[in-house]
């Protein structure tokens, strides 16, 4: 069985795919059309490529598309332009999220379909009532307001949490959540938390791209790591020496 990976073509996709294929997983990937695509990747038989735009992909052909996979993974973000942040799509993660969702009703699978989001710390997981200052309460009101990137991370994960559920039979899910993202070449020592352990806004922390993907393949390759974190917001960070 493969992994569908969405946003493969990113910073973060890009690495979550080398980081399964170094597993000896086969991932399928769907990419825009105009995609960059590294040249290794045309030519690696544990890669299957799906060239089409998400947004004009409908529930029955997606449900074929992941016919024939046992876990999704989503990478999808604004791109940090103009346009990326302020354009349409403005719901490109959430439409996303609930078109998989919706695909994965449609196929009798025999177990459940691991679901595995990346999203962002200034997300809360609401399931907790995480506590947050007065200040970064009304700094975050004016990015959702303002910032419809932070809004579409918001609607994804509630979607997951609120629709999909802690018990569906079909869909079991996972919403990972990196402090501020840097680049780093080499995978180091990061740590897992339920809940924020510093303010997302005024002390934020730092978390690598390639942890992010490590953790990512390691919640669809490790079930002992996902039973643990299923139907959970783990935040990530890199560890501080």
């Amino acid at each position: 069985m493969k992994t569908l990976i969405v946003g493969a073509s990113g910073a973060t996709g890009r690495l979550l795919v080398e980081q399964l294929l170094f597993a000896r997983k086969e991932v399928k990937i769907l990419v825009r059309p105009s995609a960059h695509i590294p040249e290794l990747w045309q030519h690696n038989e544990q890669i299957h490529m799906v060239h089409r735009n998400i947004a004009e992909i409908n529930s029955d052909e997606m449900a074929v598309i992941i016919s024939d996979c046992d876990a999704v993974a989503s990478c999808l973000g604004h791109n940090l332009t103009f346009k990326g942040l302020f354009g349409k799509p403005r719901r490109l993660v959430t439409n996303a999220i609930q078109l998989i969702c919706e695909a994965i009703l449609q196929n009798n699978a025999d177990k459940p379909m691991k679901f595995v989001l990346m999203n962002t710390v200034g997300n809360q997981n609401r399931d907790l009532k995480e506590p947050i200052s007065t200040a970064q309460k009304i700094l975050m009101a004016l990015i959702r307001l303002f910032i419809p990137p932070h809004a579409d991370n918001e609607k994804a994960s509630d979607y997951l949490r609120l629709q999909v559920g802690q018990v569906n039979p079909k869909i079991e899910w996972v919403v990972v959540r990196p402090d501020t993202l840097i680049d780093e070449e080499q995978l180091t020592d990061y740590s897992l938390h339920p809940s924020p352990t510093t303010s997302a806004v005024f002390k934020a922390g730092k978390t690598s791209r390639i942890n992010v993907a490590h953790l990512m393949s390691q919640l669809i390759l490790n079930d002992d790591i996902w039973k643990k974190w299923k139907g959970q917001m783990p935040v990530i960070y890199n560890k501080v020496e």
